[in-house]
């Protein structure tokens, strides 16, 4: 018959394995959670969109919208998913990322083509994007992007120029305010005008005025909570031959006077917090 010295010894040994074991699930799964620093500098993204993160600040700008890894987000017009690769694996586990993107119908011939591309990416990480919800965003015939009241925030990055250039800006506004719950922040980085430039200028260079955007979500029924100057580039004049475009990433002149421009980076922007009252 074997001691009871003995058998205190098998029991703590065997307590200490599986201590051992549950510690490494933990960290596995603790692993899984990283840090919105984490996935923005995570080895799933490419050099060249890690590069932008000195211009984009997307943790910063990301903390003062207030994301937490539990919330329901829409990001609005996503594009090649510059932010999805931050977002979606940052909420996959704990929150839910909708990704209110170009629709298969759109009358611009190269929507459909940046969709089929953006679904592409996700559907070849399953790991990381198997749990994004990919709805259409189109006005007027598309306008649902997620559950009328259901999502805690929505943002949308260097979009609303495109929305006043096609005149659809209160439509898009307006779909973002019936899919956030009471309470729900709207996030916006948009390229910033000059204070006093005009509706000419704002339909025709990529640049909006911040008292244009706040009207704007106003007029939808959004108040304004704060800005800040995160993505505030004061070397960036907002005047250039092609527009915002003549900056990085677009250099639309090409190699004409690119030192020029790679010294500005890229636009000055705005970032602005609204909020759905209660």
């Amino acid at each position: 018959m074997k001691s009871a010295k003995f058998l205190v010894i098998a029991a703590l040994s065997a307590l200490t394995l599986n201590f051992s074991q549950f510690s490494l699930a933990d960290h596995h799964g603790g692993a899984m959670a990283k840090t919105l620093a984490d996935w923005a500098q995570g080895e799933h993204r490419n050099e060249t969109n890690r590069a932008r993160n000195q211009f984009r600040h997307p943790v910063e700008t990301l903390e003062f919208f207030g994301l937490s890894a539990d919330m329901t987000v829409i990001e609005i017009l996503p594009s090649t998913g510059w932010y999805t690769e931050i977002m979606a694996p940052y909420l996959r586990d704990h929150g839910k990322y909708y990704a209110a993107h170009f629709s298969p119908n759109a009358s611009a011939s190269y929507m459909p083509s940046i969709l089929g591309g953006f679904e592409e990416k996700i559907t070849a990480n399953p790991d990381l994007y198997g749990k994004i919800t990919v709805r259409h965003l189109n006005p007027p015939h598309e306008v649902v992007i997620a559950p009328p009241g259901s999502a805690d925030m929505a943002l949308t990055f260097r979009n609303v120029h495109n929305w006043i250039m096609a005149g659809q800006e209160h439509e898009f506004f307006a779909s973002f305010y019936a899919a956030l719950k009471p309470g729900g922040v709207l996030g916006v980085v948009e390229h910033r005008a000059k204070a006093d430039a005009g509706m000419d200028v704002m339909r025709t260079s990529g640049y909006v005025t911040e008292a244009y955007v706040k009207e704007v979500a106003a007029a939808a029924g959004f108040e304004f909570v704060a800005s800040t100057e995160i993505n505030a580039n004061a070397k960036d004049p907002t005047v250039h031959p092609e527009g915002v475009w003549t900056l990085a990433p677009n250099y639309r002149l090409g190699d004409e006077d690119r030192a020029k421009y790679d010294a500005i980076g890229e636009s000055d922007r705005m970032t602005l917090k609204f909020v759905k009252p209660l």
